[in-house]
């Protein structure tokens, strides 16, 4: 078990030459240079002296809006992490971080984010990170998921006390559990603030987070999330299928569209799978046959095939160019909410390599891009 944890952990020091990844200075000048991408932040991170939020666990909620130059020459897929020196020209950068003294003064700024946009796109994303993330790499992946995608609406992150070490997995997975108050007020206050529609979107261990929060919800007020939410996403899931099962008992009605974002071939989930002791069972962002959940209220999208082009095997969705390209063509952000059916059927009407697997029994449905030429 800690020989995993070990080499998880010197592998990815070796990636990134074991930068200092706390440090994103804030540079204005980098606006002059990219373009800006705005992110709000709902977080209970630990305030620091110089104004940013670190890893330890605050019973304080902070809100805040960053501002995120996106370096001019930016691929799709590609993360360019701007650290202690960034360069504007190449890498994504802090450009500007005020905090809201007053819950008033988010709601202002937020509707008038959201007026930019016409009614219909008025929409809110909130993003919930996954293991192993400082809060400047939250914003900076929001930041380019949304760019790479062209999605509509408002973007808030909501970053938790993660450690920001490869090494933090026990106290990321304690921090979990100690943010899903949080999340659940943030979720709340949104949908009394007005917003048109709010969807969900988190990734790996933040999976673990939203579906808890989502699950203490409906506990208190039964159907809140079905009535609230117009679809959630969980990308390369960090879940046991039991524990998913569990937290699904407690909903009336599973929100819709409910969509899991799969890859065979990501060892992170393997590797997570080991630490537990438990490599004979599978994770849920790592499922290799439909049936475990066949039964269930969700869409799976297999997004194995593109595993091999993508920037990281545990986030496929956001670092695959050529499945960006497809969900771009696809408009999945914007269409696929409209109502459960559609995303299945918008998907295969779009993308004519699409496959759906007709002869499955029970209420999952598949969705596999094969990647082939269209």
């Amino acid at each position: 078990m800690i020989f995993f944890r070990i080499a998880a952990g010197l592998s990815l020091c070796l990636t990134l030459g074991c930068t200092d990844r706390s440090l994103s200075p804030v540079t204005p000048e980098a606006l002059t240079v990219g373009t800006p991408k705005t992110i709000f932040v709902a977080t209970n991170r630990a305030e620091l002296p110089d104004g940013s939020f670190g890893p330890e666990r605050s019973e304080d909620y902070s809100l805040l809006e960053l501002t995120v130059s996106i370096p001019p020459n930016h691929t799709p897929g590609m993360l360019e992490f701007g650290y202690a020196n960034p360069d504007p020209e190449t890498e994504f950068t802090l450009a500007a971080r005020h905090q809201f003294q007053e819950l008033s003064d988010f709601d202002r700024r937020l509707k008038t984010e959201l007026n930019q946009y016409p009614p219909k796109e008025r929409d809110v994303l909130v993003f919930v990170h996954g293991f192993n993330s400082t809060q400047a790499e939250t914003a900076f992946r929001a930041a380019q998921l949304t760019h790479d995608l062209n999605t509509p609406g408002a973007t808030i992150v909501y970053s938790w006390p993660s450690l920001g070490s490869p090494l933090g997995y026990a106290y990321d997975g304690d921090s979990v559990l100690f943010a899903r108050d949080g999340l659940e007020r943030l979720l709340r206050h949104l949908k009394k603030a007005g917003a048109r529609r709010i969807v969900l979107a988190a990734h790996s261990m933040g999976s673990v987070l939203a579906m808890e929060a989502l699950r203490q919800i409906e506990i208190r007020s039964p159907n809140w999330s079905e009535q609230s939410l117009a679809g959630v996403i969980l990308l390369s899931p960090d879940l046991d299928l039991d524990v998913f099962r569990s937290q699904l008992q407690q909903f009336q009605k599973v929100p819709e569209p409910f969509v899991v974002f799969v890859s065979r071939k990501d060892t992170i989930l393997n590797i997570s799978r080991r630490i537990r002791g438990t490599h004979s069972r599978e994770r849920l962002g790592s499922l290799s046959s439909i049936d475990a959940v066949s039964d269930l209220p969700i869409e799976i999208i297999d997004t194995t095939a593109f595993a091999e082009n993508a920037g990281s095997g545990h986030f496929v969705t956001a670092t695959s160019p050529t499945f960006l390209a497809l969900l771009n063509e696809a408009q999945a952000t914007e269409d696929a909410f409209d109502t459960r059916p559609q995303v299945v059927a918008e998907f295969t009407e779009i993308l004519p390599t699409t496959v759906i697997d007709k002869d499955m029994v029970g209420a999952a449905q598949l969705v596999t891009f094969t990647g082939g030429e269209r």
